[in-house]
């Protein structure tokens, strides 16, 4: 869902263009961090207090903590929708220097609210294992907002020709997948609570206040840390929108510029959201054996998630570096010449993100939960001084904001890999889970473009040059890439039989590749 929530951008950006696709992602960045504040730490304290008062003798309690978890829930979306709704113009010109994103705010406001009676309902279903309803709740809201984001940007374009307007459809579309969500966990809730046995004790002597407290004293921690990265993004993109005006650009090209750094954002996060699900798994794996005292084990299981989403991640990053002229042109009809240059800068720090993810989740399982947070803030400062001096510099403008986000993961890596190495460093080596796929990356990446210069040259030769024979040329680079890259990996050892038997299904690919230990 989150690849295809990814995607859903590719026809936005085209849609709106790229000053109004700014507008859009601008409005985001506060949007993200108003969730965050909803629903990073809530929903998980209340999943965390229902599972542990399982069984059918603390029924009426946890019927108690629901009811008092949704009214909670949803005071704290009415106050920060008003925010949005009350004061939109006042938010993009102070907290963004975009006032053109203020319809896209008020657009944004009614998905506060939902999101945060959505927590309410996810955390309590969740607190019972049951997964699914949580699932087809998030499937639905990706499904509504591409919809109806999608009609309502293009309809409202055509109508208006305005793109700051169209760019706030687009954004209804995310409060319309939020209500969509919402309307079918009520539906789950209800269903869920006609299938439980009868409450055999109606009484429940817990009083509201003392939930909410302990809802607050789980929730807030997990909350500020989860706070750290949005709010640093939301001040970047203050910080980026004000230096490229300051350095001496006009208001039209500063929105472009903007718009098509955020447009190539959109693609440089796909790598880390094949990866995400190996994040998961991964800490309860390296939990249990560090429980146990098997730090040779958890090092085993931490260097091997390592190694798999190298194989996974690294590939799809150079692709983004050497082939992103191509993807450009082809993906986006009519971005701004400065799209190519920023993929390929945004590439490189793909690589960093998803190293940083793997080994944060590495630190949470060996509970350290705090050096991620540590990590974040140096990075994510060492970012905003870097944008701040690079993006006001008028020779390199719109450029400094990918190096700078380079420096903020690069940052992090150090941080957490150097904290790592200091509490595990006899059980994890770093040489084993970087080099092997880094040169089947390399090798990959010399075969795809050399491929795609050569298809691409034969096909313009017999076709003419378009975007439908790029496309094509791509296409089967991307082919030949793959089969490089496959074959390269296994000459090379990149993984083994041991790494893969940690994944679903993970001995069928073995045998499929050929790997044996």
């Amino acid at each position: 869902m989150k690849i295809l929530g990814a995607l859903y951008k590719i026809p936005l950006s085209n849609i709106l263009g790229d000053a109004g696709y700014g507008y859009f992602n601008a409005a985001y960045s506060i949007y993200f961090v108003m969730l965050t504040i909803s629903s990073a730490g809530l929903p998980v304290a209340l999943s965390r207090i229902i599972s542990e008062r399982g069984g059918d003798e603390n029924q009426a309690l946890r019927s108690k903590i629901f009811k008092v978890s949704l009214i909670s829930f949803t005071a704290i979306g009415i106050v920060l929708a008003s925010f949005a709704c009350l004061l939109p113009d006042t938010l993009a010109r102070v907290l963004l220097t975009k006032p053109e994103s203020a319809r896209s705010i008020e657009a944004l406001a009614p998905s506060i609210l939902f999101v945060c009676m959505l927590s309410a309902f996810r955390g309590y279903i969740q607190g019972h294992s049951d997964m699914k309803p949580t699932t087809w709740s998030q499937i639905i809201e990706v499904l509504a907002k591409v919809i109806v984001g999608l009609i309502l940007a293009k309809l409202i374009l055509s109508k208006t020709g305005d793109v700051a307007l169209a760019a706030a459809g687009a954004m209804f579309g995310v409060s319309a997948g939020s209500l969509a969500s919402l309307i079918y966990i009520i539906f789950a809730y209800f269903r869920r609570k006609k299938s439980e046995p009868p409450t055999l004790n109606n009484e429940c002597n817990v009083k509201s206040i003392e939930i909410v407290r302990l809802l607050f004293k789980i929730g807030i921690p997990i909350t500020l840390g989860s706070c750290v990265m949005s709010v640093i993004s939301l001040l970047d993109t203050k910080l980026i929108n004000s230096q490229l005006l300051s350095s001496g650009l006009s208001k039209e090209l500063s929105d472009i510029l903007y718009g098509s750094y955020s447009v190539m954002t959109s693609l440089y996060n796909l790598p880390a959201s094949f990866i995400t699900p190996l994040t998961i798994s991964l800490v309860p794996a390296v939990s249990e054996a560090i429980s146990l005292k098997d730090y040779s084990k958890a090092g085993n299981i931490a260097e091997s998630s390592l190694r798999i989403a190298a194989v996974i991640f690294l590939p799809m990053c150079f692709g983004l570096i050497v082939m992103s002229k191509p993807i450009v042109a082809v993906l986006y009809e009519n971005t701004y010449k400065t799209g190519p240059v920023i993929l390929s800068l945004l590439g490189t720090a793909s690589i960093f993100i998803c190293y940083a993810l793997i080994l944060n989740s590495i630190l949470l399982a060996n509970g350290n939960e705090r050096i991620p947070m540590y990590a974040m803030l140096i990075g994510g400062t060492a970012k905003l001084l870097l944008n701040y001096r690079l993006v006001g510099d008028i020779r390199i403008n719109i450029y400094g904001a990918p190096i700078g986000t380079i420096a903020c993961y690069c940052i992090m890596c150090i941080v957490s890999g150097l904290y790592l190495k200091k509490t595990m460093g006899r059980h994890l080596r770093f040489s084993s889970v970087i080099l092997k796929p880094l040169l089947s990356s390399l090798i990959m990446s010399v075969a795809a473009f050399f491929s795609y210069m050569f298809i691409n040259k034969l096909m313009q030769s017999q076709l003419g040059s378009s975007r439908i024979t790029m496309a094509i040329s791509l296409l089967f680079s991307i082919l030949i890439a793959i089969a490089v890259y496959l074959i390269s990996v296994i000459l090379t050892k990149s993984i083994s039989l041991a790494d893969l038997k940690l994944i679903p299904k993970g001995e069928k690919i073995a045998q499929l590749l050929k790997i044996r230990d």
